[in-house]
């Protein structure tokens, strides 16, 4: 029997969490030769959600939960959680019904052609259009700027292989961009287009400054470009102002008594020098806060609790036992 594990990120999510799980349960009790665990991690939730996951890990031991120590953010805790699961294949889903559990039959079909990694494209969504417009603008820009060929539209929604598993646990890296590290180890991966369901109940979690966080996440683990057309743009635009300061200096000695520079000029380039000076100093910042992060070496999160672990713990034992008694 092959171990399926079902990965699902949630903060405040009450009203989802259940549905999600019956879905879940319902897909995973049908498969043929697969037994599953559907691991939640909660990101210290203010409503009921820790309480409808403990509730639903007291009936069914398939449920795992593992509870933060507080909100460590939407990049962390969902990649620690993939590192706890013990599957043969992971399946990394959202709670908010937006990943559709059906596909996980379509996932598990392409995993056994060979696949290591098998991931839901979203060629078409039903929330905003303008937001998905944005987000395919987006898509579009990091993957002419990256260093690497990134998978458009996909926001980690997949199925990927424990062998893939093992060495994100060796990366060691404790602010990861998931999607361009999946990209960077470089298994072969098979997309499967869908459309993705607007929210139906709750609200989003995501904000201006989550989505801004991601997307820089993205751009400094994986593109050097925005530093080299610093110096680069830099480099022209000295050039452009002194050509420009050599014209007005011939304008002026050629017509002494008839030109008139003007104060204008000087507000209009001194505001604009400025302006993209403050830009490039910011993309800097940025890549700076990423080596921040790095350097700083914290634990992706802090566990206030777990449930349901305790059987992988036993299970662990008994057979480092039976090792012994072999040996």
């Amino acid at each position: 029997m092959k171990l399926l594990s079902i990965v699902t990120p949630c903060y405040n999510e009450e009203a989802n969490v259940e549905e999600l799980y019956n879905q879940v349960k319902e897909i995973c009790s049908n498969l043929v030769g697969y037994t599953y665990e559907h691991i939640f991690i909660d990101n210290a939730s203010k409503d009921d959600t820790v309480s409808i996951l403990k509730t639903l890990a007291y009936k069914d031991s398939n449920v795992k939960v593992i509870v933060n120590s507080r909100n460590f953010g939407h990049i962390r805790s969902p990649y620690h959680a993939l590192l706890q699961a013990k599957g043969d294949a992971v399946i990394l889903m959202v709670a908010d019904l937006q990943d559709p559990p059906n596909m996980i039959r379509d996932f598990l079909e392409k995993w056994e052609e060979g696949y290591k990694v098998v991931l839901g494209v979203k060629n078409e969504s039903e929330e905003s259009r303008l937001m998905f417009a944005i987000r395919k603008m987006y898509y579009n820009f990091i993957n002419k700027v990256s260093e690497i060929e990134l998978t458009k539209n996909n926001t980690g929604f997949g199925l990927y292989d424990q062998q893939v598993i093992k060495v994100l646990r060796e990366v060691n890296d404790p602010y990861p961009y998931f999607r361009g590290l999946i990209s960077d180890i470089g298994f072969e991966s098979y997309k499967i287009n869908y459309i993705q369901p607007s929210r139906k109940r709750g609200i989003t979690k995501n904000n201006f400054y989550t989505l801004y966080d991601i997307a820089m996440l993205g751009i400094t683990n994986h593109s050097k470009i925005p530093l080299r057309l610093a110096a680069m743009l830099g480099f022209a635009m000295s050039a452009v102002s002194f050509g420009v300061a050599i014209l007005y200096l011939l304008a002026k000695l050629l017509f002494w008594n008839y030109f008139e520079v003007g104060i204008a000029p000087l507000i209009i380039g001194l505001f604009f020098f400025s302006s993209v000076q403050l830009f490039f100093i910011g993309i800097i910042g940025e890549y700076i806060g990423s080596i921040h992060t790095q350097v700083l070496k914290r634990p992706l999160v802090v566990e206030k609790e777990r449930i349901n672990f305790e059987n992988e713990i036993n299970r662990s034992e008994k057979n480092e036992q039976k090792e012994l008694v072999t040996m």
